[in-house]
């Protein structure tokens, strides 16, 4: 029977960034942000010491849509009633240890894709360099991720996305979160927006951090969704709690430290689900 560690490197053979996970929070037990990926000689040094560690693959090469359900959103429920529903393309798919799904694709170098968290209730795009997805056979408390080749593209490939798939993710999280998008990107969109004085969603995480997360009635929403701003912007963990921190403090009714904490916590275990 393989071992993790036997897995770990499986991954590293086929190209594969690994990052070793605690199996109890989902956290890297290593720093790897801008690093170079974990050699074989590395992983089996590693593994030797926490045989148990989960396996995580970064999201180099490759992005993953993350379809799961949360309170309410139902990701499910939202891709299937999605418009551009039949842009998704048949590729490798696996089940994740909450019942969920991750749809893997590879990157184009022609249009790029970034971070998307919330992209549809209960669906992001988990795309940045830094950002990573847990894979078979690690698991938790919840349940274990596995591959699913039935439901994969004949083979378990990994394919590329049609641009038409890219722009489409792209519009609809700019409707789903409040902004217009006309398949620009860059500084030229930024001084569009500029000029009619639109106002973007890092203005609005600059003004929370000045002003606070507002009365008591919306203090948590507006909390969940500066966090979600932040890591979209890959910001790492411990700068995306100590700007929370300080939006806190300017709060007029600030949360207290347990209450702030919890919900940046939980956060970071939903992005890096």
């Amino acid at each position: 029977m393989n071992s993790m560690k036997d897995y770990a490197l499986q991954y590293q053979k086929l190209g594969f960034s690994v990052i070793p996970i605690s199996p109890k929070n989902k956290r890297p037990l290593i720093e790897f942000a801008d690093k170079a990926a974990m050699t074989a000689e590395e992983i089996e040094a590693f593994w030797n010491g926490y045989p148990n560690a989960n396996i995580a693959i970064r999201t180099t090469n490759f992005f993953v849509i993350d379809i799961d359900r949360h309170g309410k959103s139902d990701g499910f429920e939202s891709l299937k009633k999605w418009k551009d529903l039949d842009l998704i393309e048949p590729t490798l798919q696996a089940k994740t240890a909450s019942g969920g799904k991750h749809l893997f694709y590879f990157k184009r170098e022609d249009s790029p894709i970034s971070q998307m968290i919330g992209f549809l209730p209960g669906v992001d795009i988990k795309a940045h360099e830094n950002n990573y997805v847990l894979v078979a056979p690690s698991a938790t408390e919840k349940g274990q991720y596995e591959w699913d080749l039935e439901k994969s593209k004949e083979g378990g490939t990994i394919v590329t996305p049609s641009k038409e798939l890219i722009q489409a993710i792209k519009r609809q999280y700019g409707k789903t979160n409040g902004y217009r998008f006309d398949g620009q990107d860059g500084l030229r969109d930024l001084k569009r927006r500029s000029y009619q004085r639109d106002k973007t969603m890092t203005t609005e995480l600059f003004e929370t951090i000045a002003l606070g997360f507002g009365d008591e009635g919306g203090r948590n929403d507006k909390l969940a969704s500066f966090v979600g701003g932040l890591l979209y912007r890959a910001v790492g963990d411990e700068l995306v709690l100590q700007l929370a921190r300080l939006a806190n403090a300017n709060s007029s009714n600030p949360l207290s430290e347990k209450e702030l904490e919890r919900t940046v916590e939980s956060m970071i275990k939903k992005d890096r689900r």
